[in-house]
């Protein structure tokens, strides 16, 4: 008999499975607690906007609260022998875990042979301008680490492809066929690429090769563990695969025992639920601000339907059309969604920004406020700044000034 969930339920696991419930207070997380987080999620995604801080500090925060930013860096950018993380396309750009390296390779197989979409540009480009995809291989073989800006002559051509030099269109191929790897990334954000054994290692590099099925499989199973519960296209959407391939790895994987069937108040689609999913009661009273960018929030379909909460990212939004602001944080408090808060960090002041603030229909502003300042003090300290600034005008506005208050 499939069982039925309840939407509370599927809540708290998802809440648990996404390693939240940890002491945000207590000792600084370790390299291990950190990587371990990394690797339960699956992945961190990249992103260049920086008006608060880059994305992929954020989601380890939420969960674990305040931690040593450069470990994330050593894991990411350090020598080769200690590095922990690779750039590559998980969800969109993304830092993974160097062991989950042989996973991704069909994909970048995939590119290699021109696919569709974005790998058939690139494909295309590669066939038509073999000699700009080999000098930038060659350069980066024999001088090391590249950025395009580094290759001769800035890897300029005649033309430009998507507006870019062909020496970035090349480095673009080369990185998405897997012939090169992101070294690391530079203040200005710009990538710089290097041979992958350089990168991940030459373990890595020739580990036994998968079928497409099994990496996939592992993904769909890795996407399924990470949410506790899920739709088709929810374990397709969180690694970005395709959703006919998506279907039959879950075929498999219900017969194999690693998902289970289930139906979920209020869904009208098919859900499974990893076997290996528990609660937690320390996760399911989980308090914490969220990226845009946190998993939690890269499906805004299934956020609405776990948190009730309808979300959208309004950055490419123009100004006088948005409903909340530039970079709005959902507030979790006591495992539901709260408010949604518009910050930015005045770096040269020290000052966190509380652009605006939007409680949500049906909570205590005599609870909300308390908490969501303590949790605004919590990360102006991780982020380097000295005190918060509230700036909007609204009631919860209000009610944060007078927790600041007193404070």
């Amino acid at each position: 008999m499939i069982r039925h969930l309840s939407t509370a339920h599927v809540r708290h696991l998802t809440l648990a499975m996404q390693g939240f419930g940890a002491d945000r207070d207590g000792p600084e997380p370790d390299s291990r607690t950190l990587l371990n987080l990394v690797r339960r999620l699956g992945l961190l995604q990249i992103d260049s906007v920086n008006v608060l801080c880059r994305a992929h500090y954020m989601p380890l925060y939420s969960r674990l609260g305040p931690y040593d930013q450069g470990c994330l860096e050593r894991f990411n950018q350090g020598p080769r022998t200690r590095r922990r993380l690779f750039e590559y396309w998980g969800h969109e750009a993304s830092l993974i875990p160097v062991e989950d390296y042989p996973l991704y390779r069909f994909r970048m197989q995939r590119a290699r042979e021109g696919g569709g979409g974005l790998y058939k540009r690139l494909a295309r480009f590669s066939r038509e301008h073999p000699e700009f995809v080999d000098q930038a291989l060659e350069e980066i073989r024999h001088r090391g680490a590249l950025a395009a800006s580094d290759l001769t002559g800035g890897g300029r051509g005649q033309g430009s492809w998507w507006g870019w030099s062909h020496g970035k269109s090349a480095l673009e191929y080369l990185f998405w066929s897997g012939q090169v790897l992101v070294a690391h990334r530079r203040g200005n954000f710009e990538r710089v690429y290097d041979l992958p054994e350089r990168v991940v290692g030459r373990e890595a590099v020739e580990a036994p090769l998968l079928s497409p099925e099994q990496a996939q499989r592992a993904l769909v199973a890795r996407a399924a563990r990470a949410m506790g519960v899920a739709s088709a296209r929810d374990m397709q959407r969180y690694f970005r695969l395709d959703g006919r391939e998506t279907r039959a790895c879950i075929e498999v994987l219900v017969e194999n025992g690693e998902l289970e069937p289930v139906t979920v108040e209020g869904w009208t689609m098919p859900a499974w639920q990893h076997v290996k999913s528990r609660t937690s009661r320390r996760a399911s009273a989980a308090t914490a601000l969220l990226s845009p960018f946190d998993p939690l929030m890269w499906d805004r379909e299934r956020a609405a339907r776990v948190f009730d909460f309808h979300y959208r990212i309004e950055i490419y939004t123009p100004s006088h059309l948005r409903q909340y602001g530039y970079y709005v944080l959902p507030f979790i408090l006591a495992g539901q969604m709260a408010a949604r808060v518009d910050l930015k960090a005045e770096r040269a002041f020290g000052v966190l920004q509380v652009i605006s603030a939007h409680p949500e229909p049906n909570i205590s502003m005599e609870r909300l406020a308390p908490a969501l300042f303590e949790e605004l003090l919590r990360l102006a300290r991780f982020l380097g700044l000295v005190r918060v600034q509230i700036m909007g005008s609204g009631a919860l506005d209000q009610a944060l000034e007078a927790a600041s208050d007193e404070a």
